[in-house]
């Protein structure tokens, strides 16, 4: 990975950080994130006419997404009902690159240094190592492990499929343009039922937030699409999923969530293994 590609896809942890931070924030989870998806297609709706429209072979994969997303949305707003936002984001992110590293590597044949893949594994057990710090305690909230641990295979689905699809596709500017004007559709006609006469109230209340970080979220996902073009997807994806270092740095001082020795030593260990992802072959 150079080290373009590998500043763009931190830069794109600390902003998926970020918009992860507001949904937490926020009342009614699921009708920021309807919003989000809205003020996604409305973005990508400005740069359709630039982008070229999708070979046939992307198209699987842009349906597939679809529904991954739509889990993942769920998920991740079932995720934040029962959790912390430094409880639940370590599990989904640290068990996704762990899942990502195994089917690129098993099933599409991505090939990975013995370093890049030890760096790998230091990353996810250095992020997930994050709710071990919570002392038992962590364990005796099992809904916010179960939906976080799903969160993070939708996470793994989505990388993948997504990966390929702009692969294929041959232009990650046209695969994320062409995904988004879809992936949200689901999530919002959900929100739509499950928050029949209720929707129009929220959102007022919601819409500033969640256009931030529906635009916060596809600039994000934007720089990993291109970088999965780049490089590895299981190096991408371990990178990006060190914003749960931006995202315990965003609980501890936005939402008075506590840093301990314990959090600090998982942190240092996530960046060593960073570190180490960088300089390996």
């Amino acid at each position: 990975m150079t080290t373009s590609v590998f500043a763009m896809v931190l830069g794109a942890a600390f902003l998926h950080a970020a918009w992860n931070a507001l949904v937490k924030v926020n009342v009614d989870r699921l009708v920021l994130i309807a919003i989000m998806v809205v003020s996604q297609i409305g973005a990508v709706l400005l740069f359709l006419p630039f982008v070229a429209f999708p070979p046939a072979a992307a198209w699987p994969h842009i349906w597939a997404s679809t529904a991954i997303h739509t889990g993942y949305f769920m998920f991740l707003a079932l995720s934040y009902r029962f959790g912390d936002l430094s409880h639940v984001y370590p599990i989904a992110r640290g068990s996704a690159p762990l899942i990502v590293a195994a089917v690129s590597v098993a099933i599409i044949g991505e090939t990975l240094s013995r370093e890049a893949m030890l760096s790998v594994l230091v990353i996810a057990l250095g992020i997930m190592s994050l709710t071990l710090t919570r002392g038992a305690s962590g364990f005796r909230e099992p809904k916010a492990i179960l939906f976080a641990l799903g969160t993070g295979v939708f996470i793994a689905g989505y990388t993948v499929v997504d990966g390929l699809g702009a692969r294929v596709a041959g232009s990650a500017h046209s695969y994320i343009v062409w995904l988004n004007l879809f992936n949200g559709l689901p999530t919002l006609i959900l929100a739509l039922l499950l928050r029949r006469g209720r929707f129009l109230a929220q959102a007022r209340k919601s819409w500033k937030p969640g256009v931030v970080a529906g635009i916060v979220s596809l600039l994000a996902y934007w720089i990993v699409i291109w970088a999965a073009m780049l490089a590895p997807l299981a190096m991408v994806s371990a990178v990006r999923e060190t914003g749960m270092v931006f995202a315990v740095l965003f609980g501890v001082f936005f939402l008075n969530e506590r840093l301990n020795l314990a959090r600090l030593v998982s942190i240092i260990t996530t960046l060593f293994g960073v570190m180490f992802l960088k300089i390996s072959r």
